[in-house]
């Protein structure tokens, strides 16, 4: 294989790694040094059944503060449901590392509820914020918001002592009011994380950084060898 085809094999390969690429994992590590910083989830919608097509909604979390033994959080929930799908986004979730023993919240999702279960298998979680003061996870009442809408508020985790670092993961959220999905009339969802830091901008996979700068170099290497030779003196 010639080294201009290898050059070309290579660069392929790169690209598709680039496109085939995994999410990002789905947790959020946290300490002092992250106080600012801003992480984007987008959310899917299934049942026992599987995945509703345009069941969706998205978060971002922004880590505020640290005192104490809290951890302060500002949110926005938007709820991206599509025709022919409708919905109404009742509640929102996760677990956290290490336990935390209490949870308050503002906002659009003011009630909270802690070590209580999430329906469609997924089961026991430690947080969930709601619309209405319901006992369970799964939210309830007329609240919540319905397609198109954002919800916004903060949140503060409690640990029984200070906690110099934190990891949120196993993001969700809770669909109602269902409507355009046949019988379904109720869902959840699972959170991948698409960006993080204070921009939101995507940050790529380290082996993907690794192709794209061994493709460069690869370019800078054959261009070389294209280079004309300087003409034999007489």
């Amino acid at each position: 294989m010639s080294f201009t085809r290898s050059i070309l094999s290579f660069a392929a390969a790169a690209s598709f790694a680039l496109g085939a690429a995994p999410a990002m994992a789905d947790t959020i590590p946290l300490t002092s040094a992250n106080v600012g910083q801003s992480y984007t989830l987008n959310y899917n919608g299934f049942t026992g059944d599987g995945t509703i097509a345009g069941l969706t909604a998205s978060t971002t979390f922004t880590l505020t503060g640290i005192s104490g033994n809290q951890y302060t959080f500002d949110y926005s929930l938007t709820n991206t449901t599509s025709d022919p799908v409708n919905s109404r986004v009742s509640s929102f979730g996760f677990n956290t590392n290490p336990d935390i023993t209490g949870a308050s919240s503002t906002g659009a999702f003011s009630y909270t509820t802690l070590d209580s279960s999430y329906p469609n298998g997924i089961g026991a979680i430690d947080v969930c914020f709601k619309d209405a003061a319901t006992g369970a996870c799964s939210g309830g009442g007329s609240g919540g918001l319905t397609d198109g809408q954002t919800g916004t508020g903060t949140f503060t985790l409690s640990f029984s002592q200070p906690v110099s670092a934190l990891t949120l993961s196993d993001f969700y959220v809770r669909y109602q009011s269902i409507t355009g999905a046949g019988n379904v009339s109720s869902a959840s969802g699972a959170g991948t994380q698409t960006s993080t830091g204070s921009s939101g901008g995507e940050v790529p996979e380290p082996g993907v950084v690794g192709l794209l700068g061994a493709a460069m170099i690869a370019t800078a290497v054959l261009r070389r060898r294209r280079k004309p030779a300087e003409p034999a003196l007489a």
